[in-house]
């Protein structure tokens, strides 16, 4: 339908678009969506003016000059055919005001409400300040979901009960307690890496939670610190952690030319080393990837020496027989390492020593003789703090967590 309008005086607002513009240029805020936002303002107070529920009422704003225009539109009807002349308007009414026109057309006229121009002042400036309000917290949302499951440097703040609140630049994100690594005590204004778990919109705006003790924490701080991650030329392929404890993380090559293990460990340990001391001395075993299970295995127990393991594909289970004076560093201290291996490989993992596996016949059916397994491994190795006790390492079982 066509709409036809009655001439109106310009005024010139250009300072309200010119502070638009400013506001847009600083903030990131659409100055269109500012004028709309006005616009639908001016539309209910000038309702409210007239004391009319109709919808017939229409605020325009000139997007160049900032001029105001109030415009009220009717509908074109028949004259026995009119019922609501704040909406309708007659033919022949019509035909006087706007000279041609058809029964179904919309004709507008420009009405001037009291005291408009202090409404329009007044309306606009709650309007800026609301729609600055709402679409800050709409940027900040979308830069920070943007950065969800990445890491990112903060500034500790300060302790909220037994949570810490961490500053991201522009937003203060909260570290809860139960993503906070056991032992962990920051100091006001210290500088953290965090892991930006989850990014939630509320009408106060976003609210972040981070976490230090995520296994993508350690992926991201590798991506980052190693060229060769961040380019995809070595590949993390699992990663188990127990955080400020142990972390295992297997990885592989794209290239046959490059050690993925000696690229992520650097010049004497270089690399690696600065994100250990990221992760405030946390010890990170790296690993070669196999897509054999049982060579999986065999790598994901290192330092412990392996004599064999039988993988089950289908169960996700493994029979691992290790020397006997290996078998405490296989399980690692209260079973660390067996189980940090089970998570890694998502394999369930039975470690036997070499004299229980003899004892319950599980050479039977392998191939080392009466002799015993004749690989080179150093008998007078030193046990490491990491080792079990003796008294416990008579059986050893790592499962997957659930």
């Amino acid at each position: 339908m066509a709409a036809r309008k009655s001439k109106s005086t310009k005024s010139d607002r250009t300072e309200l678009i010119e502070a638009l513009e400013a506001i847009e240029k600083e903030k990131q805020i659409s100055k269109d969506i500012i004028l709309e936002a006005i616009e639908n303002s001016l539309v209910a107070a000038c309702k409210n003016q007239f004391e009319s529920k109709a919808d017939n009422i229409r605020v325009s704003i000139n997007r160049d000059t900032g001029e105001i225009k109030v415009f009220a539109d009717y509908e074109v009807v028949e004259d026995d055919l009119l019922e609501d002349p704040t909406t309708q308007i007659g033919k022949t009414e019509a035909a006087l005001k706007y000279g041609n026109v058809e029964v179904g057309e919309t004709v507008s006229t420009e009405v001037i409400p009291k005291n408009f121009g202090r409404i329009a002042a007044q309306k606009a400036k709650q309007v800026v300040v609301q729609k600055i309000r709402e679409e800050e917290r709409k940027v900040l949302y979308t830069q920070y979901l943007e950065k969800e499951r990445e890491v990112i440097t903060g500034i500790v703040q300060r302790y909220i009960g037994r949570n810490v609140s961490v500053d991201l630049g522009k937003i203060d994100a909260i570290l809860p307690e139960a993503e906070q690594v056991k032992g962990e005590v920051f100091q006001r204004t210290e500088r953290i890496k965090v892991y930006i778990l989850e990014v939630k919109d509320s009408p106060k705006g976003p609210r972040i939670s981070v976490s230090r003790t995520h296994p993508d924490l350690v992926r991201r701080l590798f991506e980052a610190e190693i060229a060769e991650v961040r380019d995809g030329t070595v590949e993390i392929r699992a990663i188990a952690r127990e955080a400020g404890s142990r972390t295992k993380i297997a990885v592989s090559s794209t290239d046959p030319n490059v050690d993925p293990v000696g690229a992520c460990v650097g010049l004497n340990g270089a690399r690696v080393n600065a994100i250990v001391n990221e992760l405030r001395g946390e010890k990170i075993d790296i690993i070669n990837w196999d897509d054999n299970p049982a060579f999986l295995i065999e790598n994901a127990l290192s330092p412990a020496k392996v004599i064999s393991v039988v993988a089950d594909e289908d169960e996700k289970e493994a029979q691992v027989i290790v020397p006997d004076y290996q078998l405490s560093l296989a399980i690692g201290k209260e079973g660390q390492n067996a189980r940090l291996a089970a998570r890694l490989t998502t394999y369930k993992i039975d470690i036997k020593s070499e004299t229980q596996a003899r004892e319950l016949g599980l050479f039977d059916d392998m191939d080392f003789g009466e002799e015993g397994f004749e690989g080179e491994y150093e008998k007078d190795v030193e046990p490491a703090e990491d080792e079990a006790p003796a008294e416990e390492t008579s059986e050893a079982q790592a499962e997957t967590e659930e």
